[in-house]
């Protein structure tokens, strides 16, 4: 059963203060463009930056009574974090320290930012009584899959420190609904792709080799499976179940219920791509033994069932915009180097 509550009958977004976190991120500026073609005046929380850097939103910096308002800060700095959340009705919380090699180099850092930076985003909510707050989780927390499709209830398994700070700050957001009924719910993304990416993850790694005319392409571990949505259907997903009152208090999984080898994937990109080349294991990128997480596919049943969404985005689709955008922004990558 749908339970939704809307502004409109036809458009709930038009005319709301949102706030997004991580605004200028892969995920962030596409939720961004979202909510702007939905009619919403939106708070651009973005990582403070002392020196002059044009990112993913820097289209909207030109119109300062515009429909995005840029707000620098940190989301470790509760101050902040509260002036940032003040006269908004939905806050999606999307800054977190991601990736899963520096982690292991930097776990406190991943502690700082992920667990008490939640903690500050739950806090400022509750202090200002907001409509709803959508927390971003990740599909690492389940780690390799026990039973397969993972469902919500599936078991966390902490693979490496930043999984562990996801699982740490879940379980803060989901704590401020318990303890203090807090609007929250929990989105848990599976493997997002699309244009905007950076290099950190597999399919531009992959893509911007290709097209800088690598003809071996280098890569970590070939069997793992994962389960790849697009990012505009990702940030639909933000949308629906924020309407969602059955999420309330509830962990919801975003993903397609599909999954493809990294192998798989790295041949399908070959063909996509139109270039010819062949895989490489590289042994730098493997991970430790017991930190790889060999399966993920997601159960989206809560997602489709309560929120009404499905994804609408084949991979072959998906994977030719997104093939086409790395083309044509390729001084953005370096393939040489292999970014963590």
């Amino acid at each position: 059963m749908n339970t939704h509550t809307h502004t409109t009958a036809t458009n709930p977004w038009t005319d709301r203060k949102v706030l997004v976190t991580g605004a200028e991120g892969f995920i962030g500026s596409t939720l961004v463009d979202l909510l702007v073609a939905r009619g919403a005046r939106v708070r651009a929380f973005v990582h403070y930056k002392p020196y002059a850097e044009k990112g993913n939103l820097a289209r909207y910096l030109a119109d300062p009574d515009g429909p995005v308002e840029m707000w620098a800060g940190d989301i470790r700095d509760a101050g902040r974090v509260g002036d940032a959340v003040e006269g908004c009705d939905t806050v999606f919380h999307l800054a977190a320290l991601i990736g899963i090699p520096y982690s292991y180099a930097s776990p406190g850092a991943y502690v700082q930012t992920n667990v008490t930076g939640t903690q500050n985003m739950a806090e400022a909510c509750r202090r200002h009584g907001v409509r709803r707050l959508v927390h971003t989780s990740t599909s690492e927390v389940y780690g390799t899959a026990l039973t397969a499709p993972i469902s919500e209830t599936h078991p966390l398994q902490p693979q490496s420190p930043y999984s562990a700070s996801k699982i740490g700050a879940d379980m803060m957001a989901l704590s401020f609904r318990h303890a203090f009924e807090l609007p929250v719910t929990v989105v848990r993304p599976f493997n997002t792709y699309g244009p905007r990416q950076s290099a950190r993850a597999v399919i531009p790694t992959i893509l911007a080799q290709l097209h800088a005319g690598t003809r071996e392409i280098r890569l970590g571990s070939l069997s793992p499976t994962r389960d790849f949505t697009y990012v505009t259907d990702t940030a639909e997903g933000f949308l629906a179940v924020a309407e969602c009152d059955r999420a309330l208090g509830e962990v919801v999984n975003l993903g397609t219920g599909q999954e493809i080898s990294i192998g798989a994937l790295a041949q399908a990109l070959i063909e996509t791509s139109g270039r010819d080349a062949r895989v490489v294991v590289d042994e730098t990128r493997l991970r430790p033994a017991g930190s790889e997480v060999q399966r993920l596919l997601s159960d989206n049943s809560r997602a489709r069932d309560w929120a009404g969404w499905t994804p609408k985005t084949s991979l072959r689709e998906g994977l030719a915009h997104t093939s086409a955008w790395i083309a044509a922004n390729l001084p953005l990558f370096a393939p040489s180097r292999y970014q963590v």
